[in-house]
């Protein structure tokens, strides 16, 4: 074989190879990068979870809709098939309103979907014409919430404890944050069974303690 045509083929044997090794390390560092981008995602909650991480979520879309929004209620619900208990839920609604736009929505955060009406991640309800601010219903500010949901229901669980053992049958019935002229701050409102036979706590979310009304 000539000497020029074995250099030829010599040549093309190291390119050939040079390709196969650039392409794996190419194909290397692609792989790595993406595992290392999946790491860095923040990873989504599979469990039930209190109303203070499920606010932040749906805080971000309300901010879209209108950057004056005052939280009105926040609430969990109670979903069948989606795990809650002991003041953490799968299913959080926080009720926004807009000052400017006078207007409300209502936004719900869900860790897990169940067709056809619930979705997981943030879904936003229409808008809805508002009065706006009452007595009884007054805006809550966040940074005075310092018991999250877990807390509140933590502290009325041991404060009507003696009454939740005489009524096991009892199942909880309200529990959502609001705010009202009769408060110093914003209140969990935690109840079991109902109004005429039930118990029913209030825990000032900013000190974690009972108010007695």
């Amino acid at each position: 074989m000539p000497v020029l045509r074995r250099s030829c083929l010599a040549a093309a044997a190291l390119a050939a190879i040079f390709m196969l090794f650039s392409c794996s390390q190419t194909s290397q560092r692609t792989a790595a990068n993406e595992a290392t981008a999946k790491a860095a995602e923040p990873s989504s909650p599979s469990g039930p979870i209190t109303a203070k991480t499920a606010y932040w979520e749906m805080y971000k879309s309300a901010y879209k809709w209108a950057p004056d929004i005052v939280l009105l209620r926040l609430e969990p619900k109670d979903i069948p098939g989606l795990a809650a208990g002991g003041g953490k839920a799968a299913v959080w609604q926080a009720t926004f309103a807009s000052p400017t736009q006078h207007a409300f929505r209502v936004f719900t955060d869900a860790v897990a979907a169940q067709p056809p009406d619930i979705y997981k991640g943030v879904t936003i309800g229409n808008s809805v014409t508002w009065a706006g601010v009452t007595r009884e219903v007054m805006p809550i500010a966040m940074a005075d919430v310092n018991a999250d949901s877990d807390a509140a229901y933590s502290t009325a669980a041991t404060d009507g404890e003696a009454w939740l053992k005489k009524n096991p049958e009892k199942k909880l019935s309200h529990f959502q944050l609001g705010n009202g002229y009769s408060f110093s701050a914003p209140v969990w409102y935690v109840m079991w069974g109902e109004k005429k036979a039930g118990y029913a706590a209030y825990v000032n979310a900013t000190t974690g303690k009972i108010v007695k009304k």
